[in-house]
C-alpha cells in the first residue's frame, strides 16, 4: 500500500501544484464551516442555530464542488459551471441577509448579533472568492466582490442599520471578497504558468531529439548520396558493357566494389562519431541543463585526464542517459555525480531524489536507455547497478575495469582527488 508521502512523491511538479491549490481553497469550505456554522449555534439557541448551520454547511458543500469543477474548467477537462456559480451566488445572498435580518430584527443580545454578523461576514468573503475561480476576466472576478459589497451596505441600511455601520460592513466585505478573488486568480494563473513550462520543457526535449535525428540524417545523406549515385551509374554502365562483351565490365564492376567498402567505411565512421560522448563534456551539459532546471547539481570526484577514450565515452553516455532520466521521471531537487579510480577500475555514481514511479520501473524492461548502457559497458566489460537507494533516493552505478591503464595523475585510491567540475569549467 501507498504512504501519503509516496503518493505525494510521485506527482509531478504541476500535479502537485494543483493539488496544493485545490486543497487550499477546499479547505476555505472547511474554514467557513468550522468558523461560522459550528460557532453559531451555542448563540442562535438550538433551532435557530441549526437553520443557520445547515444554511452555512450547504454553502460550504457548494464552495467545495466550485473548487474542484473551476480547476477542472481552467486547465480545459470540464466546461465551465455556469450554473453552479449562480448557484452559489444566489446561496451567499440568500444567507448574507438572512445574517443580516438575524442580526438587526431577531433575538436580542450581543452573542446574537456577533454570530450573525460572522455569518455574514464570512459567507459573504468567501462567496465572491469561489466564485471568482471560475470567472475567465480576472476584473470580472474583482467586480463579482464589488457587486456583494454593495448589496451588503443596501440590504443592512434597508434592515435599519445606521449609514456608518452599513459602510463599514460594506467595506469589510469588499475588502476581504477582493483579498481572496485575487488569491484565485493569482493560483489559476501559477497553475497555468507551472503547466505550460512543464510542457515548453518536454518540447524542448522532442525538438532536442529531433534535431540530433535530423543531423544524423544529414550526415548520412551527404556520406551515402553521392557514392551511391555513382555505384549505380557505374553497375549500370558494367550491365550495358557486359551484355555487349566487352572486358571493361569487370574494371567497372571491381570500382563498384571498392566505392561500396568505401562506403561502408565512411558510414562506420558517421555511426561511431555519433555514438561517441566525451566525458568531461557530457559532465559540463549536465551540469548546466539540470541547473536550468532547477535541479541543484554537484560533481565530484577524480579527474577525466588520463582514462581511456573507450572508458571516457562509455561513461559520457551513463551521464547523458542519467541527466536524462532525472529531468524526465524524477521530480528531483538535487543530483549528484561522483567519479572515482581505485583498485584497477573506474567508479560512476548518479544519485539524485524525488524518485517516481516512471524512475523505479526504469530498472525493468522498459528500462530501453539503461538496457543499451548495460549492452554498451559489456562491451568493454563494465557493469551498470540502477535502482531505489532508500528514502526517495535513486542511485545509478557503473564501474569499467582498468586492467592495464594507469589511474589519472594525482588520484588516491577510494577517494576523490580532484572536481571534475573543476576541470569541466
Amino acid at each position: 500500500m501507498r504512504g501519503p508521502g509516496r503518493w505525494w512523491r510521485h506527482k509531478t511538479t504541476p500535479a502537485k501544484v494543483e493539488t496544493y491549490t485545490r486543497c487550499s481553497f477546499h479547505f476555505f469550505a472547511v474554514m467557513e464551516f468550522c468558523s461560522a456554522g459550528l460557532t453559531s449555534v451555542a448563540p442562535l439557541g438550538s433551532r435557530l442555530g441549526l437553520v443557520m448551520l445547515s444554511l452555512v454547511g450547504v454553502h460550504a458543500a457548494l464552495c467545495f464542488a466550485t473548487v474542484s469543477r473551476a480547476v477542472d474548467w481552467t486547465r480545459g477537462r470540464r466546461p465551465q459551471p455556469v450554473g453552479l456559480l449562480w448557484t452559489l451566488a444566489a446561496v451567499t445572498a440568500a444567507i448574507s441577509v438572512t445574517a443580516i435580518g438575524i442580526a438587526q430584527r431577531g433575538p436580542g443580545g450581543e452573542d446574537v448579533d456577533t454570530a450573525a454578523g460572522g455569518v455574514f461576514g464570512v459567507v459573504s468573503i468567501f462567496g465572491p472568492g469561489i466564485i471568482a475561480l471560475g470567472v475567465r476576466d480576472r476584473w470580472r472576478a474583482f467586480a463579482v466582490a464589488g457587486v456583494f459589497a454593495l448589496g451588503s451596505w443596501l440590504v443592512a441600511f434597508a434592515f435599519g442599520g445606521s449609514a456608518a455601520a452599513a459602510f463599514l460592513s460594506a467595506f469589510i466585505v469588499l475588502l476581504g471578497g477582493v483579498f481572496i478573488a485575487f488569491t484565485a486568480v493569482f493560483s489559476l494563473w501559477l497553475l497555468n504558468a507551472v503547466y505550460e513550462l512543464d510542457e515548453a520543457r518536454e518540447t524542448r526535449a522532442r525538438l532536442a531529439v529531433a534535431e540530433e535525428r535530423l543531423r544524423f540524417g544529414r550526415d548520412l545523406h551527404d556520406v551515402m548520396g553521392r557514392n551511391l549515385a555513382v555505384i549505380a551509374l557505374k553497375s549500370e554502365l558494367a550491365v550495358q558493357l557486359a551484355q555487349r562483351g566487352r572486358p571493361e565490365a569487370v574494371s567497372q564492376m571491381v570500382e563498384v566494389q571498392r566505392l561500396a567498402h568505401e562506403s561502408q567505411r565512411e558510414v562506420r565512421e558517421v555511426v561511431r562519431g555519433y555514438r561517441e560522448a566525451d566525458l568531461g563534456s557530457e559532465l559540463a551539459g549536465a551540469r548546466g541543463v539540470l541547473s536550468a532546471a532547477g535541479i541543484e547539481c554537484t560533481v565530484s570526484g577524480a579527474t577525466v585526464t588520463g582514462l581511456p577514450a573507450a572508458v571516457q565515452s562509455a561513461l559520457g553516455w551513463v551521464v547523458r542517459e542519467a541527466a536524462t532520466n532525472v529531468l524526465r521521471h524524477g521530480d528531483a531537487r538535487r543530483c549528484a555525480v561522483g567519479l572515482r579510480v581505485s583498485e584497477g577500475h573506474v567508479m560512476l555514481t548518479v544519485e539524485n531524489d524525488g524518485v517516481t514511479e516512471a524512475q523505479d520501473d526504469s530498472t525493468g524492461s522498459c528500462g530501453s536507455g539503461l538496457a543499451g548502457l548495460r549492452e554498451r559497458l559489456a562491451e568493454i566489460d563494465g557493469t551498470l547497478e540502477a535502482g531505489p537507494a532508500g528514502s526517495g533516493t535513486f542511485r545509478l552505478t557503473a564501474r569499467i575495469p582498468l586492467p592495464s591503464v594507469p589511474a589519472p595523475a594525482g588520484a588516491v585510491p577510494s577517494a576523490p582527488v580532484r572536481a571534475v567540475s573543476e576541470v569541466t569549467s
